[in-house]
């Protein structure tokens, strides 16, 4: 608590910062400067909503911070500026350096193309070049968003989405190429066996892999790998999208809602993620494209999907699938992670495959 008082120097009135309880690891409190004090007010959160007076609900921190920016209804005084929180600082001061912030001027907002869990997605115009625009309002996410960003920032391969930068303004845009045909599943399923051959479906397995195979290299696990997270170029390259969301190779236990049908059975039961984990989802990705984006574990129930799997149980082959590319959906989906393939390894299958 000491500290949030030090950061509130000097004392001006309606001065705030958020910051996570310590007493109560995983909530918030506001801090606000008044009268040379600091008074602290835990965000109580109940129901998906945050409140401080069991009055007001608000959706998000951003939404709560407006308010009290306009009416102090229950706190000593409207809320004037928010002090910096010193992780975004350095974040936002890394990304202009490096030429990763970008102006809002150039921005030309579209439609809405889709709706992500922390934002939705727009298509967007910047300088000239179409662009996906993706819109993150939650001032916290956004922090840790950017936090994630200076990540993808280094990462560039030809099969992952690629990044073009970010602007602050009213929580966070992240903007990215725009990849026109949207993605691989909704792409398969629309188009389906008559329009796509087998030698496709093999490019875009050997596309998400070799994208895959680069984040192995650089120790990053992607934990939502799915149809829906890859998407399809004008020129039908599959990238992998949002991977920029991942964590570094991680043992922190992590309890976001979990894909349960794309998820590892170790991710499931003691939340260890690792790229064997990324492995067994390719498996399932492996299935979805080779059934023309198919939803996995047809007719099947969360809970079943999860007993099941844990005794043994797996998916049949996809109607004419290749033998070895099934056979390659069973090397993913072992057990034992140690079992199961790396990315180099499935992508040399693969070629040998496609030869």
């Amino acid at each position: 608590v000491c500290k949030a008082v030090s950061k509130l120097q000097p004392a001006e009135d309606g001065l705030f910062l958020v910051r996570e309880s310590i007493r109560h690891p995983g909530d918030y409190v506001l801090c606000v400067s008044f009268s040379g004090e600091v008074i602290h007010y835990r965000v109580i959160y109940q129901n998906n909503k945050l409140t401080i007076n069991l009055k007001q609900y608000f959706y998000n921190l951003i939404d709560m911070i407006e308010f009290y920016s306009r009416c102090k209804e229950s706190i000593v005084t409207t809320l004037t500026k928010p002090k910096k929180k010193q992780g975004t600082k350095s974040a936002e001061l890394e990304l202009s350096k490096t030429g990763w912030l970008l102006d809002i001027t150039k921005l030309t907002l579209g439609e809405q193309i889709g709706e992500g869990e922390f934002g939705a997605v727009y298509r967007g115009e910047y300088m000239g070049q179409k662009v996906a625009v993706k819109i993150i309002k939650c001032d916290v996410t956004a922090q840790s968003f950017l936090q994630e960003t200076t990540v993808m920032t280094k990462l560039q391969h030809k099969n992952l989405v690629r990044l073009l930068g970010v602007i602050l303004h009213k929580g966070l845009h992240i903007i990215t190429e725009l990849m026109t045909k949207g993605n691989l599943g909704n792409f398969l399923r629309t188009r389906g066996r008559s329009v796509i051959n087998s030698v496709q479906l093999l490019h875009f397995a050997l596309n998400v892999c070799e994208g895959m195979e680069y984040l192995e290299s650089k120790k990053l696990v992607h934990r939502d790998l799915a149809a829906r997270n890859v998407l399809v170029s004008d020129d039908s390259v599959a990238k992998v999208s949002d991977f920029g969301l991942t964590k570094v190779d991680s043992k922190e236990p992590d309890k976001a809602k979990l894909p349960v049908k794309w998820t590892a059975p170790e991710s499931l039961k003691k939340e260890k993620f690792s790229t064997k984990s990324d492995v067994w989802s390719y498996g399932i990705l492996l299935w979805e494209i080779f059934t023309y984006g198919r939803q996995p574990y047809p007719k099947m129930s969360l809970k079943e999907v999860k007993e099941k799997v844990e005794e043994g149980y797996r998916m049949e082959s996809p109607e004419s699938c290749p033998p070895n590319v099934y056979s390659l959906m069973r090397l993913c989906w072992e057990q034992d992670p140690r079992r199961r393939p790396g990315f180099s390894k499935l992508r040399e299958k693969l070629e040998q495959e496609m030869s």
